[in-house]
């Protein structure tokens, strides 16, 4: 099952990287007490993840905190160093805190795991945007496949 507006955001654990390395993130520091836009993209270095998707919630990321978001976070099925790898050639600075779900277990925690063996990436999160207010899912906006619409920041700030 999916999780769905109004539902507590399952625990977990992200990489991220840090000034000494490889670290690890709780959702309970990423959510507790405060308000976060959750983007999830199929994969780093992908065409509409790199191109549109993640350079959209750069590029909106002022009016996006103007709305009351304290953290702007993007995930991805891929290890701690390709998603740091990615934000630095996306140029995402400060703007986006690059979140890797390594295993894909926060993608499944959250019912939105996809099977992209077909494409040779094995399992992957599902394009998505939540807006978390304290833990708490408030809009879920999940892309139907091969769609670019509802996760997109435009969308996401529209939803504020």
């Amino acid at each position: 099952m999916s999780i769905k507006a109004g539902d507590k955001m399952p625990s977990g654990t992200f990489g991220v990287m840090t000034e000494s390395g490889p670290g690890a993130m709780s959702t309970d520091d990423l959510f507790s007490g405060k308000k976060v836009v959750l983007v999830s993209v199929p994969g780093a270095f992908t065409p509409t993840c790199s191109m549109n998707h993640l350079p959209g919630f750069v590029d909106q990321a002022d009016a996006i905190r103007a709305k009351g978001v304290d953290t702007i976070a993007c995930m991805a099925v891929n290890d701690v160093f390709v998603m740091n790898a990615w934000g630095k050639d996306r140029g995402v600075g400060d703007d986006v805190l690059m979140l890797a779900d390594g295993n894909g277990e926060y993608a499944k925690a959250l019912g939105l795991e996809m099977d992209a063996s077909g494409f040779g990436m094995g399992t992957r999160g599902q394009r998505f945007a939540i807006v978390v207010d304290d833990g708490v899912a408030k809009h879920v906006a999940v892309e139907e496949p091969g769609k670019f619409e509802v996760s997109k920041a435009e969308a996401i700030l529209a939803a504020l």
